[in-house]
């Protein structure tokens, strides 16, 4: 049995983002992924487009990787666990399920298995995502450099405590859809006023993801990078007031507040 770099559990939206950003802007030559899922069809069908090993079982995705990322949903997380016991001793284990920290995924593991849990969100797949990595773990020195510099060709990766992972994760993590949302409304506008879309979403896109680069690069607060292009009597402070008048940064982190408040 021909072995992998590491092995999905679960090939879901999130697993596939991984393994295109690993096989896109991963360092190592002759990276080899390998996944298994509920639909053998579907998964044939995902794991062809991609070049990556369709394995029949979790079982199977464990005896050929080192590295396993369990990428199912969180209910099921327990049920998928069960069966491979000890198999998974002397593997590092990765786990992207939401609500599964450190603390709960050690009840449901056999002892001594070497795992982290972590959060990535989808722009991973062009290598340019968040990882946040739970600060709590079970992992070796020497393990916890390796995933970090396998993690690294996906985007930023940051260590956070377990109490931050649920913000850092709804900001990260839930943020894409928001930031979708806004390059939508920005297009749509741009196509009121007479620019084709296609053009519209790209000027869109190409504004957020320099200024995200802008405010990486030079650390300044957002508020001045805003007030830099607000001229006084200009046309950009017009816009900005009637967001404002809008309630546009309210609405944002009122988005945020009912995410972290779901359930409770």
């Amino acid at each position: 049995m021909a072995q992998c770099t590491l092995g999905f559990i679960g090939f879901g939206n999130m697993a596939q983002a991984m393994a295109k950003g690993f096989l896109q802007h991963g360092n190592g030559e002759g990276l080899q992924l390998c996944a298994c899922a509920k639909r053998w069809e579907k998964l044939q069908q995902t794991t062809g487009a991609l070049g990556v090993v369709p394995c029949q079982s979790a079982q199977e995705v464990v005896d050929r990787s080192q590295v396993v990322i369990l990428a199912v949903k969180p209910h099921l997380i327990e049920e998928v666990l069960a069966p491979l016991g000890e198999s998974l001793g002397g593997k590092i284990l990765l786990c992207v399920a939401a609500g599964w920290p450190y603390a709960r995924l050690e009840q449901a593991l056999p002892a001594g298995v070497h795992h982290l849990s972590l959060m990535p969100n989808t722009p991973v797949s062009v290598g340019e995502g968040v990882v946040l990595l739970e600060e709590e773990h079970s992992l070796t020195p020497e393990e916890l450099r390796q995933v970090q510099a396998l993690l690294g060709c996906l985007g930023t990766v940051e260590t956070v405590s377990t109490q931050q992972l649920s913000i850092a994760g709804t900001l990260a993590g839930c943020g894409p859809a928001y930031a979708a949302m806004f390059l939508e409304a920005l297009g749509d506008a741009g196509v009121l006023h007479g620019l084709p879309r296609d053009l519209s979403y790209r000027l869109a896109a190409q504004m957020l993801a320099g200024t995200g680069k802008l405010q990486l690069e030079t650390g300044e607060h957002p508020g001045r990078l805003k007030d830099a292009v607000c001229s006084p009597g200009g046309t950009t402070i017009v816009g900005v007031a009637e967001l404002e008048r809008r309630n546009f940064r309210g609405a944002v982190i009122s988005a945020i507040d009912a995410v972290q408040h779901k359930g409770k």
